[in-house]
């Protein structure tokens, strides 16, 4: 029966409508789907599918609409593209039947499939290309389909192919997008390692640096960094940041070969669990009982040697994915420079600490001890003077008395340097005072201290002692080093940080060269500055001079993440 005018306009005005719609769904499952539901209303067919092609031509999906849960569960297997539907992916043209079994291209049905009678199927077509096929079956009002449901399905195939294309395209963006967000975090993560590792030589600052980046990036609640002792078998726990602390230093020591650890450092392959309470090898049961289902171990290596393991713990269910565990793979290597470096860095100080003791050693030798012989040396001769010639002895003992107190403060100098003075019970401004006493008696030369009251009295007692130490380091340098005749000191405080600021007018250095030139003493001071949450700026020209502002904070910095 054919439709009037009015019914097919009703039709087409509902189809556009619906098809509008399509368009607009951008989710290639639930748009089939839509499609399905959408042409078996337009034409009351009883049963509707759609299958979709690949991009090499074969069946990629197919999509029912009409039959049951059990039905579908009973067909023991989806379509593969012969008889009808075989026939239907290679037309152009649509394929209307009154009786499928009646077309030699019909092949039958597989067990536990409906028998269907009047069969609609139309291609849907891009251009010359094929996306797919809908296929309709037993129309419920009549016996079979009319050219005009062939009409209206065809016009729906044109708009299916359009929100298919349009379904596919976001898909593709969406993916690229996704890939670039990757990439970019990627960047990120490799650009803040870099600075990281780049931008200091002290192991603790480099190791929490690249914890904190780490599980930042693998969005991962807890981590942890090992290190290889010097014995080259045992891990050690250095570092934990994150939550349930207490059940990860549970097990803080690891053999190689022995658990998680050991193995990601035995193998130096990162070992990777999703299901951490089927692990019988990651020996820590308290961290699996604190509600972790995820581990990660990663090598920390150099070309040659495994210096650590670093570990990122998860509670929660999505998997650690492959791109994660590439990318921290690959930084394991960088990382394991880093430390070796730091290492290499450390012992070079400390070589250089003995080298310096060695040559105090030497100066005390060659020149306070020298100096004290040849003051016996004079006097002994005054002895045979003193009856001779009283006025030459007199002469003679005023000057072994002028070398003998010249002899003493060299000796005081080189004492101030090897035994760094204590604060004890003393406040920070009367600990710096006896610092210039000392500073002005041992040297001869200048030094004034210009000390501020309030806001320094309730600096706690770690950082008052950073700023001593700092002060007395700055003194042996000027008195040292840069032969200054004059000295400044000034302290005071802000309602957040109490400020030190040292001036000489000494022979000042080049700052781009100072560690090569000054020895450890200047790292000393940064290194102590930063132990209690502060800093230090050293400014310095030749021959004009070098100034040292060092400030500590008013309270005990807040630690977070550990």
């Amino acid at each position: 029966m054919l439709l009037t005018r009015e019914q097919l306009q009703d039709r087409l005005i509902a189809l556009h409508r619906a098809s509008l719609e399509l368009v607009k769904d951008i989710s290639l499952e639930t748009l089939l789907e839509r499609i399905t539901n959408l042409a078996c209303e337009q034409v009351e067919a009883r049963y509707a599918a759609l299958g979709v092609l690949d991009e090499e031509g074969n069946l990629e999906k197919f999509i029912t609409v009409g039959m049951t849960e059990e039905q579908i569960k009973h067909i023991p297997h989806p379509p593969v593209g012969l008889g009808l539907i075989g026939a239907l992916m290679d037309a152009e043209e649509p394929v209307r039947l009154q009786e499928i079994s009646d077309d030699p291209r019909s092949v039958g049905y597989p067990p536990g499939h409906p028998h269907m009678h009047a069969f609609l199927g139309v291609p849907i077509r891009a251009g010359n290309r094929q996306l797919g096929q809908l296929y309709l079956t037993d129309k419920i009002s009549q016996d079979g389909f009319t050219a005009d449901d062939e009409m209206i399905i065809q016009m729906l195939s044109a708009y299916a192919a359009a929100a298919i294309q349009n379904a596919r395209l976001y898909f593709h963006l969406r993916g690229r997008d996704m890939a670039l967000t990757r990439r970019n975090a990627d960047q990120t993560l490799l650009n803040d390692i870099a600075t990281a590792l780049t931008s200091s030589l002290e192991l603790d600052e480099i190791l929490r640096k690249t914890l904190a980046h780490v599980m930042d990036y693998a969005k991962v609640e807890a981590g942890e960094i090992f290190l290889l002792d010097d014995d080259q078998k045992t891990l050690r726990l250095v570092l934990h940041r994150g939550q349930a602390a207490e059940a990860f230093w549970t097990r803080n020591r690891f053999q190689l070969g022995e658990g998680f650890v050991g193995l990601a450092a035995q193998s130096v392959e990162p070992i990777v669990s999703r299901d951490l309470a089927g692990e019988s090898r990651f020996m820590r049961d308290a961290v699996v009982k604190a509600g972790f289902r995820q581990i990660a171990c990663f090598p920390l290596h150099t070309n040659e040697n495994v210096v650590g393991v670093l570990g990122i713990a998860k509670r929660g269910r999505d998997p650690l994915d492959e791109e994660t565990v590439t990318m921290l793979t690959a930084l394991g290597n960088w990382a394991g420079l880093a430390i070796e470096n730091a290492r290499l860095h450390n012992n070079a100080r400390r070589l250089a600490i003995l080298e310096e003791r060695n040559r105090i050693g030497m100066d005390l030798h060659d020149g306070v001890i020298q100096s004290i012989f040849g003051v016996g040396l004079s006097l002994e001769n005054v002895q045979h003077l003193v009856h001779e010639n009283p006025d030459e002895a007199n002469r003679r003992i005023k000057q072994a008395i002028e070398n003998l107190n010249q002899s003493i403060r060299d000796l005081r100098a080189y004492i101030l340097d090897l035994r760094p003075r204590q604060l004890g019970n003393e406040s920070l401004a009367d600990g710096l005072k006896r610092l210039v006493l000392e500073y002005r008696a041992n040297t001869l030369s200048e030094a004034v201290l210009t000390c501020a009251r309030d806001g320094i009295g309730s600096l706690p007692q770690a950082h008052a002692l950073a700023l001593f130490h700092i002060c007395q380091e700055a003194l042996a340098n000027a008195a040292k080093h840069a032969r200054a005749r004059h000295v400044a000191i000034n302290l005071w405080a802000t309602a957040e940080r109490v400020i030190m600021e040292i001036v000489d007018n000494g022979l000042g250095f080049d700052t781009q060269k100072m560690n090569a030139s000054i020895g450890h003493g200047l790292s000393n001071m940064v290194t102590r500055a930063r132990n209690v949450g502060g800093d230090v700026d050293i400014s310095s020209e030749i021959g004009g001079g070098t100034t040292i502002l060092a400030w500590v904070p008013q309270a005990n910095p807040v630690k977070t993440g550990d």
